[in-house]
């Protein structure tokens, strides 16, 4: 019990990172705009008539930037519709790629070629599916936003699937491409790929931040450190992430998201921004509770935590430049750092 007591006061300590920050940034930022924090602690508003947005300013339908939200591997569209309603809030005309947990079953089709079990496949046409979903919610974004430029915000293996995306059907309106533990670097030799290949092809293709005219930004969570399963004082939850770490980067106590290691969620020459007590996935996320004595889970997209990335999706270099001196002043405890 006393060792059980430790290990889930360790955890709060870390969860509750990015809920603290938040509120204190939010009050930071309503400050020197002149603005009110709302009855959310961690969101700013401003009346704009009728309405009230997150960022202060009224978009028109012409000036709206779109955000196409892209679901990982064995999610669904309706597992983002929290972060999507958020996004909405902050003046953004934001779709979602339209895939069902059951449509993942459709990259089975690779399991019929050779290439599948030499470890060579490539990602067309096992995950054309994919790109015909990507290619519809951008249709929509675009339509939404009346015709304005559209950030990619891919999760997990969404990711390096909106790198396939880029490099196979063109640029078009995407300008920036937002990653949210994504797994972007193939493993090591030696190490099997759980892609049967299609990460390596994607590094040879389309490496690091390929396109000069796309924005690239990865976000990777340290939420847990991975520990062998010989470690007799690791918590479970440890061993577990250290066991999946090692299928991604051939490493076992490295620390990551609790599925994609820190060093395999950033690509080369993008903005990498490392957030502490950060979950991977929607799935299995955890709010913390109103008498606070559970932390929760927070991942990429719980309340507060989006606050901490927001800017690289929606602002301009000025604005980003300013938003990250108060987030470094409020939030030491994030890693951001650049290649």
């Amino acid at each position: 019990r006393d060792m059980h007591s430790k290990q889930t006061a360790g955890r709060s300590a870390v969860a509750q990172g990015p809920r603290l920050r938040t509120e204190q940034l939010t009050r930071t930022r309503c400050r020197r705009a002149g603005r009110t924090q709302g009855s959310n602690p961690q969101r700013c508003v401003t009346k704009v008539g009728a309405a009230e947005t997150g960022n202060g300013a009224a978009l028109t339908k012409r000036q709206q930037r779109g955000v196409v939200i892209l679901p990982g591997l064995g999610n669904n569209s309706g597992d983002y519709d929290a972060i999507s309603a958020d996004l909405r809030d902050r003046g953004l005309a934001v779709a979602t790629a339209q895939v069902s947990r059951l449509d993942w079953l459709r990259n089975a089709a690779g399991l019929t070629t050779m290439d599948y079990w030499r470890g060579t496949l490539k990602p067309l046409p096992t995950v054309n599916w994919y790109m015909e979903k990507i290619a519809a919610a951008i249709d929509k974004a675009k339509e939404e936003s009346g015709g304005g430029p559209i950030t990619l915000l891919a999760h997990s293996a969404g990711g390096w699937l909106s790198r396939v995306f880029l490099l196979e059907r063109g640029l078009g309106p995407v300008d920036r491409l937002v990653t949210l533990g994504s797994p972007h670097n193939p493993p090591p030799a030696g190490v099997a790929d759980q892609t049967r290949g299609i990460l390596n092809h994607v590094a040879a293709t389309t490496p690091g931040n390929f396109h000069e005219q796309v924005a690239y930004v990865t976000i990777a969570g340290k939420y847990v450190k991975g520990a062998l399963l010989t470690d007799s004082s690791a918590a479970f939850a440890a061993k577990a992430a250290g066991a999946g770490y090692a299928q991604v980067c051939g490493k076992t106590e490295v620390w990551g998201d609790g599925i994609t290691p820190v060093e395999c969620a950033h690509l080369k020459g993008a903005k990498q921004i490392t957030l502490e007590g950060v979950y991977h996935s929607p799935l299995g996320a955890l709010q913390p509770s109103p008498d606070g004595l559970n932390m929760g889970r927070p991942w990429y997209g719980s309340p507060g935590v989006v606050d901490l990335w927001v800017a690289e999706v929606t602002r301009d270099a000025s604005e980003l430049a300013e938003y990250e001196k108060e987030l470094g002043d409020v939030a030491a405890e994030t890693s951001m750092t650049g290649k």
